[in-house]
């Protein structure tokens, strides 16, 4: 089993302040078995960043200085090429390429996935890789084919990132939140639901009406047969 993940983001003084707070069994004692070798997604991270539809790079300066993205686009825009590969196209911005001068000179980074309305969250560590549209048009169109053709045309290029390790975060803090769309297709099978049942309420109410002449037609009856003329009445 991999220990990856452990090895990238448990520094010893990470290690150090885990077993004050009593956590180092649960997280940096991973180092003391396992092998450090990549950690390929499972099925699970896989389908989460299929489906997400935003998420944040982390990159550093030639410095060391933290950098972070946000990246945004349709669901499906984070592709997974394989349970090793993730790619997205990069398309034109304010032209700063922070970003890109960082990846020219280091290659790791940090992905940060996050869906507010389950309360989940993704890290990916990874390398990357850029790949110019001038180089391999067909890789940029591919990976860019989430977007419209207005969109494909702007993109510069397609980053491939090579997965290291992934690791799932806890739920705490986060706070739901939820897109018009999500809303949308909530009301709408509430809506769904409520028309359902109005239709079951609806047959159950005839039912009873019906049963209810019924009764009151069969009471009716009973009631004539047991009023007889009197037999010494004259007409």
């Amino acid at each position: 089993m991999s220990n990856r993940y452990a090895q990238i983001a448990f520094s010893e003084a990470s290690r150090e302040r885990q077993k004050i707070a009593g956590s180092y069994r649960d997280y940096g004692a991973q180092l003391e078995h396992g092998r450090d070798e990549p950690q390929p997604l499972e099925p699970r991270d896989m389908g989460f960043i299929r489906a997400a539809d935003s998420f944040f790079l982390g990159t550093a300066t030639p410095d060391g200085w933290p950098y972070i993205q946000h990246r945004g686009g349709p669901n499906g825009f984070v592709q997974v090429l394989d349970d090793r590969t993730i790619a997205f196209a990069d398309l034109s911005g304010n032209n700063q390429y922070v970003t890109v001068g960082n990846l020219t000179e280091n290659d790791r980074v940090a992905l940060f996935f996050i869906d507010y309305p389950t309360r989940e969250r993704l890290k990916v560590y990874g390398r990357a890789r850029m790949v110019e549209r001038i180089d391999d048009p067909a890789l940029v169109d591919r990976v860019a084919s989430a977007y419209n053709g207005a969109i494909q045309k702007i993109t510069e290029r397609a980053i491939l990132i090579t997965v290291e390790a992934a690791n799932w975060n806890c739920v705490k803090y986060i706070r739901p939140r939820f897109t018009k769309s999500r809303l949308d297709e909530a009301i709408a099978l509430e809506r769904r639901d409520a028309a359902t049942e109005q239709q079951r309420l609806t047959a159950q109410i005839e039912d009873l009406r019906r049963e209810n002449e019924a009764l009151r037609a069969q009471l009716a009856g009973v009631g004539s047969a047991s009023v007889k003329p009197d037999a010494g009445s004259r007409g």
